[in-house]
């Protein structure tokens, strides 16, 4: 079968828990379909010849909204599908190919949910009026595409919540994996010496974009006042907004004026340096307000390091509450929820023994479910039964 998978990230330019999904799954996918990517970047002979077909904004558009940017290179990916059986899209930014293709050429569409704009409102103060045309293209292709696929049970739900028009028969769950194999505990420390962190006292960390969705504000004013004797490890970058920047940086600053050995990383490092850090933090922290799955708390597990989390969207089917990690309401307010991360963080902090338990249930978690060739075998099923149907 030949199947076209589309998205904005590709390695490379792997920046999120979409890119990371979608990064394995073309890995496993290519053993078990004939597979062409179509992603966002400067196109390369070696790569075409290697199946990954790269597009770029129309440079007329370079001042633009960025979604009108993102639609020009939807439609470079259109003109280059013809021959693909079936098209997977990713995300909003691909998720109008997907439907275009589907139209040009008569072929099947399927679509992996990985969030949802009518649930991250403050999309729009990144994108502006481009937000009601992100909007726009989630909600055709997804009510129009042949299969859905949503990465949780919650997030299915959330699907149906938000699209009443489509079809629930039409809506499969297939959660996101993890490469146990890469992913795993890592006990060198040049890592840590690099990013000024001292290896022998405990840390809190966080991996992730500093935007609304992942509650880094949140965070922030939450590890004020736990154990003193525990460093606060921020890899935060890509800032949505220059509003979001600033405010993380007022808060990081009066953060390290009121405790000592927090250090914020705000570059992308090599997956190796951050399987490093994964594995010797003393608890791992997603205080994420919105999350379908959270592929960061699986690298985390695999690592060996017990999560503290937010109660919301998918995580609580990955993260086992008092067995490989602490699950933090999120209802009740800005302020509850703040005390309540600060409380779990304590808590895990406070008990290294049990931290050892819940990190050592967590690796064996993610090895016994949520591997990614059982991800792609399950994707590629669907794709036969989608086929099959056309």
């Amino acid at each position: 079968m030949r199947v076209g998978l589309l998205t904005r990230e590709y390695p490379p330019d792997v920046y999120g828990g979409a890119g990371v999904h979608v990064e394995f799954l073309a890995r496993e996918l290519r053993a078990l379909v004939d597979l062409e990517v179509h992603c966002w970047g400067e196109p390369t002979a070696a790569e075409r010849a290697a199946g990954v077909v790269r597009h770029r904004p129309w440079p007329a558009l370079d001042s633009a909204n960025d979604a009108l940017r993102t639609f020009s290179v939807d439609l470079s990916v259109t003109a280059a599908l013809q021959g693909r059986e079936l098209l997977h899209s990713h995300t909003w930014y691909a998720n109008l190919a997907g439907h275009l293709g589907k139209l040009l050429y008569g072929v099947p569409h399927v679509m992996t949910a990985h969030s949802l704009e009518p649930l991250r409102p403050w999309k729009a103060e990144q994108l502006g009026g481009g937000y009601a045309l992100s909007s726009w293209a989630e909600r055709t292709a997804i009510e129009a595409a042949d299969a859905v696929i949503a990465v949780s049970g919650a997030m299915r739900e959330d699907i149906l919540g938000c699209y009443p028009a489509l079809d629930p028969d039409r809506v499969h769950v297939v959660h996101n994996g993890i490469d146990t194999s890469l992913y795993r505990p890592d006990h060198g420390t040049d890592a840590l010496t690099r990013a000024g962190v001292d290896p022998d006292r405990p840390y809190v960390l966080f991996v992730g974009r500093i935007t609304r969705q992942k509650g880094v504000p949140h965070l922030l004013r939450a590890v004020r006042g736990i154990d003193p004797s525990a460093q606060v490890v921020l890899c935060a970058g890509a800032p949505d907004t220059p509003e979001i920047d600033r405010e993380f940086r007022e808060l990081y600053d009066e953060l390290s004026r009121v405790r000592e050995g927090v250090h914020w990383i705000p570059q992308m490092l090599p997956r190796p340096d951050v399987i490093q850090l994964l594995t010797h933090a003393a608890v791992f922290v997603c205080p994420s307000v919105y999350e379908p799955l959270g592929i960061v708390n699986l690298e985390a597990m695999a690592c060996g390091t017990p999560v503290v989390a937010s109660r919301v969207g998918g995580i609580p089917e990955v993260v086992e509450d008092g067995r490989t990690g602490v699950l933090v309401p999120l209802d009740g307010g800005d302020e509850a929820f703040e005390r309540g991360l600060a409380q779990a963080l304590d808590r895990v902090l406070g008990d290294p023994e049990a931290a050892r338990r819940m990190g050592e249930a967590g690796r064996r978690r993610a090895v016994e479910e949520f591997g990614w060739d059982a991800v792609a075998r399950r994707t590629a099923r669907l794709y036969e039964e989608i086929v099959g149907k056309a």
